[in-house]
């Protein structure tokens, strides 16, 4: 009897931490922050697409490939310098999800891990640790690729 006593008050111990905690804790704002996040993400491709487009129009001799290049390279640079003004922050925190365009995002999480541990040296410091972050993602990212390929080689086999 006394169990049951004791698993009844942990119950409602339990349901008045939750009412409690939903009280207390800031009301979320879904649908604004998605809208914030898609304009913002459509926004920095948009960029992107107007940096292909600006570089075709001043490298006419350079290929597709190529000019998405410059356009990557572009984005990356800029993500960078705003990280280390410490503007990209400010700017992901009133665009969420939206600055996390993976090329932005990635420039970023790698930029702020090595600055944050600059004052450790140069290689046990920036290059030990800026890929903390960014690690996972590659090695996702190349593993997801080799067995795409794989999938795509046994396919081709039979088809």
């Amino acid at each position: 009897m006394s169990q049951k006593i004791d698993q009844l008050s942990v119950k409602a111990r339990n349901k008045m931490y939750a009412d409690y905690v939903s009280n207390i804790s800031p009301k979320s704002r879904m649908w604004p922050s998605m809208l914030i996040a898609f304009v913002v993400g459509g926004a920095i491709c948009m960029v992107g697409q107007g940096l292909v487009l600006l570089f075709g129009y001043w490298f006419p001799g350079y290929t597709p490939d190529q000019i998405g290049g410059l356009a990557a390279s572009t984005l990356i640079i800029i993500a960078s310098i705003l990280t280390g003004f410490g503007i990209y922050d400010k700017f992901g925190t009133f665009a969420g999800a939206g600055a996390l365009v993976p090329i932005t995002g990635f420039s970023n999480g790698v930029t702020a891990a090595a600055m944050e541990h600059r004052k450790e040296g140069i290689v046990f410091g920036t290059c030990a640790n800026m890929f903390k972050i960014a690690g996972p993602v590659i090695v996702f990212g190349v593993a997801m690729s080799m067995l795409v390929g794989l999938i795509y080689w046994v396919i081709s086999l039979f088809v």
